[in-house]
This record gives C-alpha cells, sequence and structure tokens, in this order.
C-alpha cells in the first residue's frame, strides 16, 4: 500500500531527506562499477497482475518502477515533477494541460510511445467494469463519471471526453475543475502508457506486462517465486540500464531475505527485518542506507463492518492515547521508525508537527477513563489483523499487549500469509477486525495522504477499508481541489486534514524510514522517497 502527491516538496524536508542520508557508494566519486552483470533482489509477492493502472501497493510499484517510465519522474535531490516521456506539460488555467512526447521511447515489442499509448491507459484505468485500483485517479478528468458512474450502473461511455489525441505526440486532457498540481500526479503508476497489446487480454499481459522502461521482462512472473527482468537495449542513452538484469526474488519472511543477503545470494534488501536492526550499520557499515521516507503505518478501524464496537470517536480516540508509539519506535525498530503525529509525511508539505494532537500523545490514564465513559467495546475484545510477509508481527503485539494493559482489551494478532490475502478480506469485508496499514506516497503532495485513504473514491478503488464517510470531509477536499492558488490549497488539504484527525478513521502509529542494505557485490544503489530501488543506476563492482 502506498502513495504520492501533487504538492511541491519543501525545501526544509529536503534538506531533511539529504542530511539524515548515510554516505553510500553512490556518493563516493572514487567508488567503482561496471556495466554489465546481473543482480537479485528482495521482493515481497504482489497483489495484482503487473499493470499500472491496477497496482496499489509497493511490490507490484517496485517492479512497474523498472518496467515502465512515466510522462514525469521526481528529482533525486527536491522530488521536484521533471520531464521523462513528456517533452513539455503546458497549461494557462491548470484545468486544461497540452501535453507533449519526446521521440526516442519505444515499448519493449518495438511499438512507438505516442500519445494514444497514455489514453489508451488512461481510459482502461477510468472504466469501472475493468475493477482498475487506480480508478479513482482519474476522477478528476472530464468524462470520469460517465465511465465510473457507481455501485450497480453501468459506464454510458467507453472514453474519457476529457482526453483529446491531437497528433502522434500530442494529447490534451482537461479536468473537470482546476487542478494546479496535476502535473506532480502524472509521475505516479497509474498514469504510465500502454500498448496496444494490452488490449488484446489484459490479464494475461499483467503476467509478462510490455513496458517502456529501461529494463523488460525476462520471461513470465514465476508466481511465489520470482521475477526476471534484463536490460531493454533500446532506451534512451541518458537513462539506459547500466546491469544486464535483475532478478526480484519473492521471500515471504525478511529473515530469509537479509540471510541470504549476508550469505551474498541477494544483492539489495530494501526492508530489513527488525532483528537486523541493531547490528545492520556495524556490519553493512556505509552500504546500509537509512533515511526518512514519506510512508505512514496505521491501524485501522472497521467503522461499517463492526460500527457497534467503533463508532464512537472517543473509543478510538483511547485506543491511540493507549499506544506507546516512541516505545515501538525505539524498542520494536531500533529507531528505523518515527511516532506518527499527523496524516500527512512530515517530508510532505502540509505536514504540522504535533497535529494529532491529544490523540496523538501516549496517556494511557486518560485513555482508559476515555474509554470507559464511552462504554468501551463489546465484550472488550477485538482481533487485528496483519500480513506476515513483512515485519509486522513483532509491533502488531506489542500493540496488542499495549492495549490489553491500558485498556483492558483482550486483542487476538490474525496473520494473514500475504498482503494480498489481508487487503482482499477487508475489501470484501469478510474480516471484520482492526487491521494493521499503510501509506506510501503515490507523488509528493498533501492530498495524497486523504483523497485515496479516506474518500468516498477510496472505498471501492483505494485503501479506505475501514469505510470512512464524511461529507465535510469531501467539501474540503473539493475546495481544495478547485483553488488555483498553492498556498490557498494546501491551506484547505489542511483543514481536510483536520476533520481526519478529529474523526480518527485510521489511528497514525509511525512514519518510516528507509532501513535497506546492499552487499560488496554492488554500487550506486539508492531508495527514493517512495522506498523503490533506483536499478537502472546500480552497477556491479
Amino acid at each position: 500500500m502506498r502513495g504520492a502527491t501533487r504538492a511541491r516538496w519543501a525545501a526544509g524536508a529536503v534538506v531533511l531527506a539529504m542530511a539524515a542520508t548515510g554516505c553510500g557508494a553512490a556518493d563516493d566519486p572514487a567508488a567503482a562499477g561496471r556495466m554489465g552483470g546481473q543482480i537479485s533482489v528482495r521482493l515481497s509477492e504482489p497483489q495484482h497482475g503487473l499493470v499500472g493502472q491496477t497496482t496499489a501497493e509497493s511490490e507490484g510499484a517496485e517492479v512497474l518502477h523498472a518496467l515502465f517510465t512515466g510522462l514525469v519522474a521526481y528529482d533525486d535531490k527536491t522530488s521536484e515533477p521533471k520531464l521523462a516521456v513528456a517533452e513539455s506539460i503546458e497549461t494557462t488555467d491548470s484545468r486544461t494541460w497540452t501535453i507533449k512526447l519526446k521521440d526516442g521511447y519505444t515499448f519493449h515489442n518495438g511499438e512507438k510511445v505516442d500519445a494514444q499509448s497514455f489514453v489508451r491507459a488512461w481510459n482502461w484505468g477510468a472504466n469501472q467494469e475493468n475493477n482498475a485500483e487506480a480508478m479513482g485517479f482519474f476522477s478528476k478528468i472530464e468524462g470520469s463519471d460517465e465511465l465510473a458512474p457507481g455501485k450497480g450502473k453501468t459506464p454510458t461511455a467507453k472514453e474519457l471526453k476529457g482526453l483529446k489525441v491531437v497528433d502522434s505526440k500530442t494529447f490534451v486532457v482537461t479536468l473537470k475543475a482546476p487542478f494546479s498540481q496535476f502535473k506532480t500526479m502524472l509521475g505516479y503508476n497509474a498514469f504510465y502508457p500502454l500498448p496496444k497489446a494490452f488490449e488484446a487480454d489484459p490479464q494475461k499481459f499483467g503476467e509478462a506486462p510490455i513496458g517502456n522502461g529501461p529494463f523488460q521482462m525476462d520471461g513470465r512472473w514465476e508466481h511465489n517465486k520470482q521475477i526476471k527482468v534484463k536490460k531493454y537495449a533500446k532506451y534512451p542513452s541518458d537513462g539506459r540500464a547500466k546491469l544486464d538484469g535483475v532478478t526480484f526474488r519473492i521471500y515471504d519472511n525478511l529473515d530469509a531475505a537479509y540471510s541470504d543477503l549476508q550469505a551474498g545470494k541477494l544483492q539489495i534488501v530494501d526492508k530489513l527485518p527488525v532483528t537486523a536492526l541493531p547490528t545492520v550499520s556495524e556490519e553493512f557499515g556505509e552500504r546500509y542506507i537509512y533515511k526518512p521516507e514519506a510512508s505512514i503505518g496505521y491501524i485501522g478501524l472497521p467503522l461499517e463492518a463492526d460500527s457497534e464496537a467503533f463508532d464512537k470517536v472517543d473509543v478510538r480516540k483511547a485506543i491511540s492515547m493507549a499506544i506507546d508509539r516512541d516505545a515501538i519506535a525505539k524498542t520494536i525498530f531500533n529507531g528505523t521508525r518515527k511516532p506518527a503525529d499527523d496524516f500527512i509525511s512530515p517530508i510532505v508539505p502540509g505536514y504540522r508537527k504535533g497535529a494529532l494532537g491529544e490523540a496523538g500523545l501516549f496517556n494511557p490514564v486518560k485513555a482508559k477513563e476515555l474509554f470507559q465513559r464511552a462504554g468501551g467495546i463489546p465484550g472488550n475484545r477485538m482481533e487485528l489483523g496483519y500480513d506476515a510477509d513483512s515485519d509486522n508481527k513483532e509491533w502488531i503485539e506489542a500493540v496488542a499487549a499495549q492495549l490489553k494493559t491500558n485498556l483492558g482489551i483482550e486483542v487476538t494478532p490474525k496473520p494473514f500469509p500475504k498482503i494480498g490475502d489481508l487487503l482482499n478480506e477487508l475489501k470484501s469485508q469478510k474480516f471484520q477486525g482492526a487491521f494493521r496499514t499503510g501509506w506510501a506516497m503515490d507523488y509528493p503532495a498533501a492530498e495524497d495522504y486523504l483523497r485515496p485513504v479516506f474518500s468516498k473514491e477510496a472505498l471501492a478503488n483505494g485503501s479506505n477499508f475501514g469505510h470512512y464517510r464524511s461529507e465535510e470531509f469531501e467539501a474540503a477536499l473539493a475546495a481544495a481541489d478547485r483553488s488555483t492558488d498553492p498556498a490557498d490549497s494546501l491551506k484547505l488539504y489542511q483543514k481536510a486534514d483536520d476533520i481526519v484527525i478529529r474523526d480518527l478513521p485510521y489511528i497514525p502509529v509511525f512514519t518510516y524510514m528507509s532501513a535497506a542494505a546492499y552487499s560488496k557485490d554492488v554500487t550506486h544503489v539508492e531508495v527514493d522517497a517512495q522506498g523503490r530501488m533506483d536499478l537502472a543506476n546500480v552497477q556491479r563492482t
């Protein structure tokens, strides 16, 4: 589960991110690498087929980042959007946007990346009959209501009327209302292009996608085993991969992946087990990456599925106040998490230190008083679901113990084998307990921490797994979207943030730090603010 934004990164946030980044081989002018060679990296099993419009979780996005290139990318140092496939993205009113494409980009089957490649992909993603995870990202484009009229209704159009192809290299996007940060949003994988071959069989395509990125598939996805990619030799020279190939080896246990890194069977592990955190810095030295990420970890509550238990705000606030975030960050994660105090990441514009207020402060005495006064939850029992294929067991068990000690709730941790299993049961509401969830930005903006997680749009096509609904919140988002003044727009998104803080549909627990390590076999290893490896620039030593 992850995320992006539509605002620009603040300079102070960039300084923070860079200052916290350990000096690695990529920063050392003397670091030597060589072209070619193969490496293996860690991955968990992606949830869906490898299609940008259907991927809303970090594991699939990692592979897509290697296979596809979007209209814009994000600057390594500032995270400002920079042109990639796009030659220009222009507007005079923040509503009508003219996009021109560069020459030289082709899909891995030789087909040229043209304007229709993007229009094809966006029309498919916007059509509710395709059940694309990213459908909500197209809701700002004119005609989206006709393609996604809502549950129980049939689309009355096949294409977004707000998309017009001018020529092979130019298309125009017309939004329903001005949205000044539209360009920033276009780096998210929902807006990746798709070749003609996709239309023949979208499901089959997702098993061996034909992208336009620096790597192409090397065979088909071997589920629960590996995904192999190889260098695409016809990619533009300035971004061409340095390696011959990469194998994404799929693990359901981070300890096993870390052991393989230590044994030289893996070259990069981008998520470390908690067992490694006390010693990884000493063992790997400058090959240990530690810097802020733009991700947030939550405890989600089933507001609709089990409204009797969690429908009172004071119950939710008491649960939040009964969690010792600082102890979890320091004891469980050895400092690779920081206590969360807002629904917006600290390295994204719009974040406000201490925004959660009292709800974000550990106060077990007041929490218990508030919990009892609100009537508690039926039977003082709850389940707490989590995905066992990542390193969640320890902190979920810590939260369970804290809630038992501080509120008297009997919490039963419930592991799901994979993140996809948990997400599927949350979406179908088969699992009706509390749950572990998280958000990693799709693009750098405060809005992206709000709409994809808490809006009505996100009920069917997003991460609103608790089924939170608020017309007040929707109105605040809409007002922020319409503003053409970036500063005013940001204030309005903060107003929407305040509504979520008041209602606490999710409980923010911690923000993430990148904690990755790599072997002596590779150099020029970087992990971006979205937690993705920059594999195109990695070299063998």
